[in-house]
């Protein structure tokens, strides 16, 4: 049986939390990098006024940055098992709670110009959902399946005894006998 107590439930919770995590950090990511306000200056007569564009990445610069290592950690969640899934799940949470901290004070503050309050609010709403993710994973990840044991590294056996040398009829040969083989054109693995 695996985490909800039904097989292939543990399965679809994790689908879902990385799902939430990587769609939840995405959009925040991308509505970081939009336009988020417009400032125009006032020039003299002649000229017309200047329009300077923000995005959120601009006004607020380690948002894009948390949401891109939300998409990271959304990732890393396939590849970890146990206490260190539940780990990387609080760690998503936080991460998650930041980026939409970062959205409800760009719906809040008043930059200068107009402001564009759709990429805010679709920056809160990604941290949201990057944040379920997080919590999600933190709170039932540790019995969640883990990637096939194909992915480990093989343990190392030790050998018993002592280590035979390979078999053949190099056995015995010094190595420098080997090359003058070779450089009379014999075959040294023949005999």
């Amino acid at each position: 049986m695996s985490a909800g107590g039904r097989p292939g439930a543990g399965r679809r919770e994790l689908t879902c939390a990385v799902l939430l995590s990587l769609a939840g950090a995405g959009l925040a990511l991308w509505a970081a990098t939009r336009t988020w306000s417009v400032e125009l200056t006032v020039r003299p007569t002649p000229l017309p006024p200047e329009r300077t564009t923000h995005s959120g990445g601009g006004l607020l610069p380690w948002l894009p940055a948390l949401a891109v290592v939300g998409l990271a950690g959304g990732g890393a969640v396939l590849a970890t098992r146990g206490r260190l899934r539940q780990l990387l799940g609080v760690l998503l949470a936080l991460l998650g709670v930041a980026v939409a901290v970062g959205g409800g004070y760009g719906l809040l503050a008043g930059f200068a110009g107009a402001m564009n309050r759709q990429w805010p609010a679709l920056c809160l709403l990604g941290g949201l959902m990057a944040a379920a993710g997080g919590l999600l994973t933190a709170l039932r990840g540790r019995g969640w399946p883990a990637m096939g044991a194909r992915y480990e590294r093989p343990a190392r056996v030790e050998p018993a005894g002592p280590v035979a040398p390979p078999p053949g009829p190099v056995a015995g040969r010094r190595t420098t006998e080997a090359w003058d083989a070779l450089d009379r054109g014999e075959d040294p693995t023949v005999s």
